[in-house]
């Protein structure tokens, strides 16, 4: 296992400590069946090994049958999404109630504040998103942002927060990454990604830093197909991992890309990058964790099954499963290819048995952190307020018209309340009733809100019709800011999306 820092030890190899895993605790009969040519006890030994590795999603604000009887039965962990949560309160209700099958089990959420919230779906985040701390230039500041989500995620029973995002966004065009990196340099992004590990950490939960070997300079989402990364990490990309791994953080994610020039399968399946690479060249010896199997990236490719077998062999530890399949019946296939592999010898229960005690290593960790003292109320919304770049004059008072042109979402983002304030119209797509809002705004200003206008042509050709004939109008700009309409005298960056980046724009323009 890894050393407390999550450097990498001498001291690597695991199991001790678990099995059995709670003896008080009745066992279950595993679902599923046992690998055939397995005596029944290495067998039952081997598929509660597995079972340590898989961390799945599922449905509903309360733990189903399944999920609980798993747990007891010795399952990792699992991750929540937005549909898992409505209030704190209950977030902390459902922690309890996992936690109470089985102490050890790692209770994961997917919170890098900004676009990407789990907590806080349907108002928007209370903390800006990377890019705006990128650009508000202050380490102390992220540091104290991170130690401010950690401290909540901590009073919920989180365990591992699966942030930050330490890409280097070097493709302007990269369509799911964008403001959830701290910027296009790495020298930047590296150091705000260890001090957001650090507050995180300090707070008392894991953090997860993705997507190895880097995914900024990728033009496709992982979600959807297999991207490929043009340049080499070691050019850039790898900088902020290593910063990470000096700041001691304890998990690290692994990225569904293709990397050309050291690999010709993606990263997740890749020996030569999970283990040479990430574990030899840089030393990191805490968990390494999938991105989500279901993604089409893996799925559509090798399959879930497949993909959960190549990653353990290639050296992940933990398989992230559920995004978007939530299903007892996908553990148990999981469960089975593994067991599977290792009968047939492809996946040695040695390695298994190490990925497996590096969850225990991390719950372990977890288990011996203190409450972390009070954190600085607000500092979410002074981040986002020292993020926000005006250029020209943007005051179009408390009774302009806000029209919001609103593009789909990456599915990393999902439907995520955003804006400046509740607008007087939307449009999700084309066509933009350009004289029907000029009828609306006439006498009063016009606020214009645009998220990653360089991406959508739609919002690109609307907003020059709109700034043509109003050329006061001002334009608000939520996402990445790579194209400022040359018309646009009056111009907002917020540098992301979570609501107290609207609210910092709001105090500017419509005051």
């Amino acid at each position: 296992m890894g050393s407390a820092d999550g450097r990498r030890d001498a001291d690597r190899t695991a199991g001790g400590g678990l099995l059995p895993a709670h003896p008080a605790k009745p066992r279950r009969r595993p679902h599923g069946r046992l690998g055939q040519g397995l005596t029944a006890a290495v067998a039952s030994t081997t598929a509660q090994l597995a079972d340590r590795c898989l961390l799945p999603g599922f449905v509903g604000t309360r733990a189903p049958d399944w999920v609980r009887r798993r747990a007891a039965a010795g399952l990792g962990g699992v991750v929540l999404y937005g549909r898992n949560v409505e209030s704190p309160e209950q977030l902390r209700r459902l922690t309890d109630d996992l936690h109470s099958e089985r102490p050890g089990l790692l209770v994961s959420i997917d919170e890098e504040g900004g676009d990407v919230t789990r907590l806080e779906v349907r108002t928007g985040s209370s903390y800006p998103g990377n890019l705006a701390l990128g650009q508000a230039g202050d380490l102390e500041l992220t540091r104290a942002v991170a130690f401010a989500m950690g401290s909540e995620l901590a009073a919920t029973g989180i365990d591992l927060d699966l942030a930050p995002d330490a890409d280097v966004n070097s493709n302007p065009a990269n369509p799911v990454i964008g403001v959830r990196s701290f910027g296009a340099q790495p020298a930047l992004v590296a150091a705000h990604t260890a001090a957001f590990v650090e507050g995180l950490q300090g707070a008392g939960v894991a953090a997860c830093a993705k997507h190895f070997p880097g995914h900024g300079d990728t033009s496709t989402d992982s979600h959807l197909e297999l991207p490929v990364a043009a340049e080499d990490p070691r050019l850039g990309a790898l900088e902020p991992f290593r910063a990470a791994i000096a700041a001691g953080v304890r998990s690290i994610m692994s990225a569904h890309l293709l990397v050309p020039v050291l690999d010709s399968v993606p990263a997740t399946l890749s020996h030569r990058i999970l283990t040479q690479l990430l574990r030899d060249e840089l030393g990191f010896g805490g968990l390494v964790i999938t991105d989500g199997l279901e993604m089409r990236a893996i799925s559509d490719g090798v399959g879930i099954a497949e993909g959960a077998v190549g990653a353990l062999v290639a050296g992940c530890d933990a398989l992230c499963i559920g995004g978007g399949l939530a299903e007892e019946s996908i553990v148990d296939e999981l469960r089975d290819a593994i067991l599977e592999a290792v009968r047939s010898g492809r996946l040695s229960e040695e390695r298994l048995a190490e990925a497996a005690g590096r969850v225990d290593s991390l719950a372990a960790w977890r288990a011996e952190r203190q409450p972390a003292p009070a954190a600085q109320r607000g500092v979410g919304l002074e981040a986002a307020r020292r993020a926000v770049q005006v250029e020209g004059p943007v005051r179009a008072g408390a009774d302009a018209l806000v029209v919001q042109l609103r593009p789909g979402a990456s599915m990393a983002v999902g439907a995520v309340a955003w804006g400046i304030a509740p607008p007087a119209l939307s449009f999700d797509g084309p066509p933009v009733d350009v004289d029907g809002v000029l009828r609306r705004a006439e006498g009063r200003g016009l606020v214009l809100v645009v998220r990653d206008l360089h991406r959508h042509a739609w919002q690109a050709d609307a907003v020059e019709a709109l700034l043509a004939r109003r050329p006061d109008a001002v334009l608000v700009e939520m996402g990445l800011p790579a194209r400022r309409p040359a018309r646009a005298g009056s111009y907002v960056s917020t540098f992301g999306a979570g609501r107290v980046n609207g609210q910092a724009a709001a105090e500017r323009v419509l005051s």
